[in-house]
């Protein structure tokens, strides 16, 4: 007999699998490329295979939506000192993460005002001012011009009608929840406690606060598409036959989560099916969660969060890796994280091989139709190409 709710996972607004799949539809146009994804059946197609090789989605994902969103770009611990500066590229764009206070985390374009060269090439820490290697324009961490040394001709004079002032870095919107960090690229996204508020929702009975980052798993550049990524930490069908050396958790006690844009699964396993879990293997109840369009985290009873940062390189190249976090009163010994990085690496390599085949395979004229989603256990995946689609298709027109 499972346990009550409340006694594992006491959230709310949850669309179990067997979910009328109709109420969560996407746009649908008469646009060629979305023909049989847009296709209305009991069980329906996925994205076209260009869709995930296509240099041209790619970017009109990086403009039309990654560009739109709140897009999760770090972590606040690996920019742990004020001064602390991360470089990174968003959206295609180069941007860049500095720690301007103790309880702020800045975002900027990597871009200094006077020649528009790339400010920061490497992560690292400045100690009172981020200056330009080229001219030496320097900035302090608010963004301000400070410094133009020579600009007007002498040391310290300026040009008539130059202002430091008015060209200091131009900021982005950023906001950071717990230890994640997010950027929006435009400035035109709904409010971050709007797009966050899902999450939020599924987060109820745990305190992230009180999680601490004892571990994180580099995996550089997966051979995949961001959205295959996406897309199998959703959809708990494959966890029976992927994992079932690292995990105990039967596929039928899972379920499908889909509030709004809060994206995955769960399982809820009795205590007599965590204590008859095979040892070493992941045998607690779970949630899998996924925040569009990117931000993807593991809730793990009672103790441990891991959470992964997908970065798209290309439209077949990712950047993968994983932050595990414990309790700040669970065993945080070395043994114990050593056994913890053990399991997760196996459960990421085992992932990626089916994804970088699932990235093969799109090159197949025969992926073109999308194949077909599981209108029981993929039905969030099906939601989460939705919102892909609706983002890119006012930019679509016929360049795919």
């Amino acid at each position: 007999r499972r346990p009550p709710r409340s006694t594992l996972f006491p959230y709310t607004t949850l669309f179990r699998s067997k979910q009328n799949v109709g109420e969560i539809m996407s746009t649908v146009t008469n646009d060629p490329f979305f023909e049989a994804f847009d296709e209305a059946h009991p069980v329906r197609h996925g994205l076209p295979g260009r869709a995930y090789t296509s240099g041209e989605f790619f970017e009109l994902e990086a403009n039309q939506l990654f560009a739109a969103s709140w897009s999760f770009v770090g972590f606040a611990h690996q920019l742990a000192n004020v001064g602390d500066v991360q470089p990174l590229t968003v959206a295609g764009k180069p941007v860049f993460l500095v720690r301007s206070e103790a309880d702020k985390i800045r975002a900027f374009h990597n871009v200094c005002r006077h020649r528009n060269l790339k400010l920061i090439g490497q992560a690292g820490h400045c100690d009172a001012l981020i200056t330009c290697p080229y001219h030496r324009w320097s900035y302090d961490f608010g963004g301000q011009l400070r410094l133009a040394p020579y600009f007007g001709g002498g040391k310290s004079g300026l040009p008539d009608g130059f202002d430091l002032a008015n060209h200091g870095l131009y900021e982005i919107p950023c906001h950071t929840f717990h230890d994640w960090v997010f950027i929006n690229l435009d400035g035109q996204a709904e409010s971050f406690d709007v797009f966050v508020e899902p999450l939020k929702r599924q987060l109820v009975g745990f305190e992230p606060e009180e999680f601490e980052p004892v571990a994180t798993l580099e995996f550089g550049e997966v051979s995949t598409n961001w959205k295959l990524l996406m897309e199998n930490f959703i959809e708990p069908y494959h966890v029976q036959y992927v994992h079932k050396t690292t995990t105990s958790q039967p596929l039928e006690d899972h379920y499908v989560v889909a509030d709004e844009h809060c994206l995955g699964s769960a399982i809820d396993l009795t205590a007599e099916q965590q204590t008859d879990a095979t040892a070493g293997t992941l045998g607690v109840s779970s949630r899998y969660l996924t925040l569009f369009p990117n931000f993807v985290l593991g809730l793990y009873y009672p103790d441990q969060i891991g959470v992964h940062l997908n970065r798209p390189v290309s439209a077949n190249t990712t950047q993968q890796s994983r932050v595990i976090y414990l309790h700040r009163d669970s065993d945080q010994s070395s043994s114990a994280v050593d056994q913890m990085r053990q399991l997760w690496d196996s459960v990421h390599r085992e992932d990626h091989e089916m994804c970088e085949r699932l990235q093969a395979g799109r090159y197949s004229s025969v992926a073109e139709g999308g194949g077909v989603l599981s209108p029981h256990w993929e039905a969030s995946v099906r939601r989460f190409q939705e919102l892909v689609a609706d983002a890119v298709r006012p930019g679509l027109e016929s360049r795919i």
